[in-house]
């Protein structure tokens, strides 16, 4: 297939990766490159993923117009919708099979519903508003949605309601996140260091558990960093840098366990399975979906600091395998690509069905499974 992918362009799909958005469309256009497709990335112009890019906008969005200042401001809206309005058409008319649509913008689904362009939109975040409404009128045959968990599944469709869409999880090259069978003691902490991922707890948690920690992540809020990080390195945490590739990986698997401290309603938790699959069991705050991604490989807790380190303490006890072998069976790219092609080919084969972009009657995906069954399938699947 000739595949148009969309990233979003806040930041460039390049390593170093600012998070996992960034790192899901990467490894997407790579993984579909693999097995034989013909990809273009459609991104900010910085971006590099070793193949074909056509810029979106000329430089990722966040150098110009920080997202912490400039977030939800006509200044920025606009920069966006130009950059959209020019680039949509140029997309219809490339001659592309499919389009997935990693971009967060509103456009791309009512453009796909209205002109009959097979689509694939994945939501990777929890649901705003402006999106959401989009979302219910970009909904057609062609023009299909994934969410990375069940969790996120039920808030962007509260209804009940999602013909169009689907559940599937992210998934990573196990090769690049490659398992130890024994950790050093100590802890890690990984991601963008913002206050909703909740760095500054892990470091208290770790603190009173009495387990080093090493944070590793870009600091994005440097005012964040001063204020509520810094005062807490020394005497068992540091920061770590922000490492990529085989360093980061390296550094993660010499660990015996991962913090993990969402803040906000955490849609998957890329972090987690990378770690998982060093070995790395979890102790985390339990927001959003880290409980369909961890499940037994993880201990729980609230936003406190002093169960936060409990659950550390408990979790540095459960076997590396088990956290291992849990990401084998349910988290691989090969599963997630597997998932993605078969929706392309449902989206392209709706086009010449002669359906209406609203017959949800004529037309039905599978319903929109549960996580936790819809995996165990899958890890059925790969175990035959």
């Amino acid at each position: 297939m000739k595949i148009a992918v969309i990233g979003h362009v806040r930041f460039p799909i390049a390593r170093p990766f600012m998070g996992g958005m960034e790192a899901h469309c990467w490894h997407l256009c790579r993984g579909l490159r693999a097995r034989g497709h013909d990809v273009t990335l459609f991104a900010a112009g910085d971006s590099d993923w070793g193949g074909k890019v056509e810029p979106v906008v000329d430089i990722h969005y966040d150098r110009e117009f920080p997202w912490h200042k400039w977030h939800g401001t006509p200044e920025l809206t606009g920069h966006l919708d130009q950059a959209f309005e020019r680039i949509l058409p140029r997309i219809a008319d490339g001659g592309f099979d499919v389009v997935h649509n990693n971009s967060l913008h509103r456009f791309p689904p009512r453009f796909a519903a209205r002109h009959r362009i097979p689509m694939v939109t994945s939501l990777h975040v929890p649901p705003f508003d402006v999106l959401k409404r989009a979302i219910a009128d970009g909904g057609a045959p062609w023009s299909l949605f994934t969410t990375c968990s069940q969790r996120q599944l039920a808030t962007w469709f509260d209804d009940g309601t999602a013909p169009f869409a689907r559940v599937v999880p992210n998934g990573i090259d196990l090769a690049d996140w490659p398992f130890r069978p024994q950790g050093d003691g100590t802890a890690v902490w990984m991601g963008r260091i913002t206050p909703t991922k909740g760095p500054h707890l892990a470091a208290k948690a770790a603190k009173l558990a009495g387990i080093p920690l090493t944070l590793y992540g870009t600091i994005e809020d440097q005012t964040y960093f001063d204020k509520k990080i810094s005062p807490l390195l020394g005497e068992g945490a540091r920061y770590g840098g922000h490492l990529q590739g085989k360093d980061l990986a390296e550094a993660i698997a010499r660990a015996s366990v991962l913090l993990f401290t969402p803040l906000w309603d955490e849609p998957f938790g890329l972090a987690a399975i990378e770690a998982m699959a060093c070995g790395l069991p979890i102790a985390t705050v339990e927001n959003g979906a880290i409980h369909e991604v961890a499940g037994d490989v993880a201990r729980y807790a609230g936003a406190d600091a002093g169960e936060l380190a409990n659950a550390l303490k408990e979790a540095i006890t459960i076997p590396r395998t088990e956290a291992r072998k849990r990401v084998e069976r349910l988290f691989t790219l090969g599963q997630m690509l597997a998932e993605y092609v078969a929706l392309y080919a449902r989206a392209i084969e709706a086009v010449g069905e002669g359906f209406d972009v609203l017959d949800f009657e004529a037309f039905q995906l599978p319903p929109a499974p549960n996580l936790t069954p819809a995996l165990d399938t899958a890890a059925n699947r790969q175990a035959g």
